[in-house]
């Protein structure tokens, strides 16, 4: 029978199911979510068509995968554990940025990164797109702070606390400095490149975050994008490139948002 418990019911296991997909849309999860929706989707045409022997082996593959996922999702099962007992699961998402926001962004950033290559210190930004990455911002010293041409500059000043490793932008707020990234293991990458270089073509070669780099010993200014290194922008090219990228994500996702409307 259908009453007012089976209402409450149903809200609360959907409120919970929203939750959880928030605590996952911030990590590398997602795609090992869609990964497993298409082996579902697969077991159930092929048993549908009769393909006998491709369902026995997809169901062997399913039962295996029973046994990992608790292995594979243990940084998001711990986070989610870690925020339950915080008092932050019920914690409300980031908000998206305007168009405006998202120029001011561009601008801070883009003049932050050319005082840096005038005055030649390193420097490693990562700007976050749809593809979390709160595995790495857990790495360094969380900050969350509004982002600005003055705060990130005098992060990366040489000595000073959080100048090593990587600052990572999520919307318009620097979450963390001195973080740890994965480093590349490209094997033709050229000898020439440093830590700051391998390290962002790591992130970007596992997500689809931009990387600025700016190099200690030359001042260059490149962006690493899907494993793929660009040297020697300048303010204007940067510019361009950044303001292309995030602004065709953010369409993208309020393209999403709207049809879900």
């Amino acid at each position: 029978m259908f009453n007012i418990i089976s209402i409450i019911d149903i809200a609360i296991v959907a409120f919970v199911i929203y939750k959880v997909m928030m605590i996952i849309k911030g990590t590398r999860a997602v795609q090992l979510i869609k990964g497993l929706v298409v082996l579902i989707m697969a077991s159930l045409l092929s048993n549908w068509l009769g393909f006998r022997t491709f369902a026995w082996i997809l169901g062997q593959v399913q039962t295996v995968l029973v046994v990992a996922l608790p292995v594979v999702f243990q940084p998001e099962l711990r986070r989610a554990l870690e925020q339950l007992g915080r008092g932050r699961f019920f914690a409300r998402p980031m908000a998206m940025l305007n168009e405006e926001a998202l120029g001011n962004l561009v601008e801070e950033v883009v003049r932050a990164v050319k005082v840096l290559s005038n005055n030649n210190i390193g420097a490693l930004i990562i700007i976050e797109r749809e593809t979390g990455v709160n595995d790495f911002i857990e790495t360094g010293i969380k900050i969350d702070g509004l982002v600005s041409t003055e705060f990130l500059v005098n992060i990366f000043i040489p000595k000073s606390p959080l100048h090593d490793g990587a600052v990572i932008i999520r919307g318009d707020r620097v979450m963390a400095a001195g973080c740890f990234l994965p480093l590349s293991e490209n094997p033709n990458l050229s000898k020439e490149l440093g830590t700051r270089h391998r390290a962002g073509l790591g992130l970007t070669e596992q997500s689809d975050a931009l990387g600025i780099i700016v190099s200690e010993e030359t001042g260059v200014i490149s962006i690493a994008e899907e494993g793929r290194l660009t040297r020697y922008l300048d303010e204007n090219t940067l510019k361009e490139i950044l303001s292309k990228r995030l602004q065709t994500k953010h369409n993208n996702t309020m393209s999403w948002f709207s049809w879900r409307s």
